[in-house]
C-alpha cells in the first residue's frame, strides 16, 4: 500500500488527478476501519490531515463554510451556537477520542446511510463544495449521495468544504441505538425549522438506501405551520402525529442485526414526533424571551 502525504490543497488535487484510485484519509475513523477489517485494501492512501486548509472554517454572506477537516469536537465547542442540529448529531459520534479524530467532509466521503451527520446537513439544506484541478463545484446535499457508499463526486475530486446557512428557527437531532454514541445508528433523524421562509427541514438517517428528506412530511408541515408562524400558537397533537406517519413512510428500511424494517418505521414516527414537540417548543419559547 503506497502512501502519499501531500502539505498543501493545490498539491492533493494534483495527486488525486493523477492517483484518482487514491483514498482520501483525514481522521481515519471509517476507511481505517475498513482496512484493519480486511473490507478496504486501496493501492493508495491520500493523508489529508497535513493540508491545513480543509480544518479552517468561515463566515461570510450569511452562512458557514465548514472545512472538510474540521473534526466533531470542533463543531460542538466552535459551532454549536450556530449550527446546532449538527453539533447535536456530533455529540453522538463515537467516543470523544473519535470526535477529535472523525470529519464532517470523512463522513460525507464515506456517504453511508447510517452516517450521522447526514440528516443534519439534509435538513438545513447544505451544499457540498467539492474541487479537482480542474476547478470547484457546489453540490447541494440532496443530490450528493446517489447510492449506498455513492456520491456524485467524479473520480479526480476531493471534498473541500461543506456549506450551511444556519436555520432561522431551531434544529432538532434524534438517534436511536443500543446506546447514545459508539453505535451505528439504527435509525436517526433530524429537523430544521426556516420560519424566515415558511419551509421545514426532515431528513432521516439508516433507514434507507441513502440519507434522504422526507419531502411529504415537510409539505404537510409547512402548510399546518403557515398559520402558526406568526401567532406561535400550540402545536396541536394531531400535527405532530401526521408528521411522524409521514417522515415513517418517506423511508425504505431493511431488517438487519441492529433492527427490523418495522422497528425503524416506528422509531422515525416517534423520534420526528418528538423533535417536532421539542423544536416548535423551543420556537415558542424564543418569543416569550424576547
Amino acid at each position: 500500500m503506497e502512501f502519499l502525504q501531500p502539505a498543501t490543497w493545490a498539491e492533493a488535487l494534483e495527486a488525486k488527478a493523477a492517483h484518482p484510485d487514491a483514498v482520501p484519509i483525514a481522521g481515519g475513523t471509517d476507511v481505517m476501519v475498513g482496512i484493519n477489517f480486511g473490507h478496504l485494501r486501496p493501492a493508495l492512501l491520500l493523508d489529508l490531515t497535513r493540508v491545513d486548509d480543509l480544518r479552517e472554517w468561515t463566515t461570510g454572506a450569511g452562512a458557514v463554510r465548514l472545512g472538510a477537516g474540521v473534526s466533531y469536537a470542533r463543531v460542538i465547542t466552535e459551532l454549536g451556537d450556530r449550527l446546532p442540529g449538527l453539533a447535536m448529531a456530533a455529540r453522538t459520534i463515537g467516543s470523544p477520542q473519535i470526535r477529535n479524530r472523525g470529519t464532517v467532509g470523512g463522513n460525507l466521503a464515506t456517504a453511508s446511510p447510517a452516517g450521522d451527520a447526514h440528516p443534519a446537513l439534509l435538513a438545513a439544506d447544505a451544499v457540498v463544495e467539492v474541487a479537482s484541478v480542474r476547478g470547484s463545484r457546489r453540490i447541494p446535499v440532496t443530490d450528493f449521495y446517489t447510492g449506498v457508499k455513492r456520491t456524485a463526486m467524479d473520480a479526480d475530486e476531493l471534498i473541500a468544504a461543506v456549506h450551511v446557512t444556519p436555520p432561522s428557527g431551531p434544529q432538532q437531532y434524534s438517534k436511536i441505538g443500543t446506546r447514545n454514541a459508539m453505535v451505528i445508528a439504527v435509525a436517526a433523524f433530524g429537523l430544521a425549522l426556516h420560519p424566515d421562509r415558511r419551509t421545514v427541514g426532515a431528513a432521516i438517517g439508516s433507514a434507507a438506501p441513502t440519507p434522504r428528506r422526507a419531502p411529504a412530511a415537510e409539505e404537510f408541515l409547512a402548510g399546518e405551520l403557515d398559520a402558526l408562524w406568526e401567532s406561535r400558537a400550540e402545536l396541536p397533537t394531531e400535527v405532530a402525529r401526521r408528521f411522524g406517519e409521514l417522515v415513517a413512510a418517506a423511508s425504505s428500511p431493511i431488517d438487519d442485526v441492529r433492527g427490523t424494517a418495522a422497528y425503524r418505521r416506528h422509531a422515525l414516527s416517534v423520534m420526528a414526533r418528538r423533535a417536532l414537540t421539542w423544536a416548535w417548543t423551543d420556537y415558542r419559547n424564543d418569543a416569550k424571551g424576547a
